[in-house]
C-alpha cells in the first residue's frame, strides 16, 4: 500500500498534479485528472492510461482493490492528508482518489476507419457539465465515436471527466478538428449528417418514419442556450427537431442527445435485424 503520507501541498508531485486544473498545462503535458472510484476503475481498465494515484487513507482503505490494482499495474500510489486532497480535487466533498492520466483521445481518421454507424458530434458545446453528460449518453446508446470540435469545451476538463461518470475511457474521442473539415470526412465515412435543432423543418418522427435513421448516422449537437450557428446547419444533410407533444419550451441538450441517438440506435438495430431475416429466409 501507499508509504509516507504526504501533507504539504508545495510537495512537487502534489504541485505537478494541481496544475492540470488548467487547459494550458493539460495540453502541454497530454495528462489530466480523474476523480473518484468510477473514473479510477475504468482508466485502470486500460493499460497504461493512468500513471499516477493520490489517495487518502481513508480512501485506501475503502477502496482497497483499487489501491492494490494500481500497484499491480506499477502505477505509483501516493497517500495525502485529507487538506492536500481538497486542494487536488475539484468537488465540493471530495472521495479521497484522484487519478493522474493520459490523454485517450484519437485522431478523427482512427475513428472513421472502424466505420462507425453512429457517431455524435459535439460543436460548440461549452459547458463542460453538458459535455460530459452528451458523452455518457453517447455511450449509453452505442455510439461508437463522440467528436469534440474546435469550437467545444476541453473534454478533460474536470466537471466533463465527472460527468462522463467513466465514459471517456470507453469510446474513442476526436478533439479540435474543425466542422468545416469535419463534414468532407464524415460522408467520406458513409455518414448521413444530422443536426439536432429546434428549428428544425423536419421532425424525429418524420426521419424515422422515412427510414433516415436507419442509415450510418452522425448526429451533431449544439450550444444549449442557442441551438448550433447557421454556418453548421447550412452543411449538414438534414436538420431535425425533437417534437414537444406537452407544454415545455423544449428540451435540455443531454435530454434532446438521448432521445436522437437512442431513435437512431434502436432504427438501426431493427434495420439490422430485418436484414438478418431476410438472409435467412431467402
Amino acid at each position: 500500500m501507499a508509504g509516507r503520507e504526504l501533507t504539504s501541498i508545495r510537495s512537487p508531485r502534489v504541485k505537478a498534479a494541481r496544475r492540470l486544473a488548467k487547459r494550458t498545462f493539460r495540453h502541454r503535458e497530454r495528462r489530466f485528472l480523474a476523480e473518484g472510484p468510477q473514473a479510477v476503475r475504468e482508466a485502470l481498465a486500460q493499460p497504461g492510461v493512468l500513471t499516477e494515484l493520490f489517495t487518502t487513507a481513508e480512501a485506501e482503505s475503502r477502496h482497497a482493490d483499487l489501491v492494490l490494482a494500481a500497484e499491480r499495474a506499477g502505477v505509483p500510489v501516493l497517500r495525502v492528508s485529507g487538506e492536500v486532497m481538497a486542494e487536488l480535487a475539484q468537488t465540493v466533498t471530495p472521495q479521497g482518489l484522484l487519478a493522474v492520466c493520459g490523454f485517450v483521445d484519437v485522431g478523427l481518421a482512427d475513428a472513421l476507419a472502424a466505420r462507425p454507424t453512429l457517431l455524435t458530434v459535439l460543436a460548440h458545446v461549452r459547458d463542460p457539465g453538458n459535455a460530459g453528460t452528451v458523452l455518457r449518453t453517447a455511450d449509453a446508446a452505442g455510439s461508437q465515436a463522440v467528436v469534440f470540435t474546435d469550437a467545444s469545451v476541453d473534454p478533460y476538463n474536470g466537471k466533463c471527466v465527472r460527468a462522463s461518470a467513466g465514459s471517456l475511457f470507453h469510446l474513442p474521442v476526436v478533439t479540435g478538428p474543425r466542422f468545416d473539415a469535419l463534414i468532407p470526412a464524415l460522408r467520406e465515412g458513409g455518414l448521413t449528417v444530422l443536426a439536432a435543432d429546434g428549428a428544425g423543418d423536419r421532425t424525429l418522427d418524420s426521419a424515422i418514419d422515412d427510414g433516415l435513421l436507419a442509415r450510418p448516422t452522425a448526429w451533431v449537437f449544439g450550444n444549449e442556450a442557442w441551438g448550433l450557428p447557421e454556418e453548421i446547419l447550412r452543411h449538414v444533410d438534414e436538420v431535425v427537431r425533437v417534437p414537444i407533444y406537452g407544454r415545455a419550451e423544449s428540451l435540455n441538450l443531454a435530454t434532446a442527445a438521448a432521445v436522437c441517438l437512442y431513435a437512431s440506435a434502436r432504427a438501426q438495430r431493427a434495420g439490422a435485424d430485418g436484414a438478418s431475416g431476410a438472409a435467412a429466409t431467402a
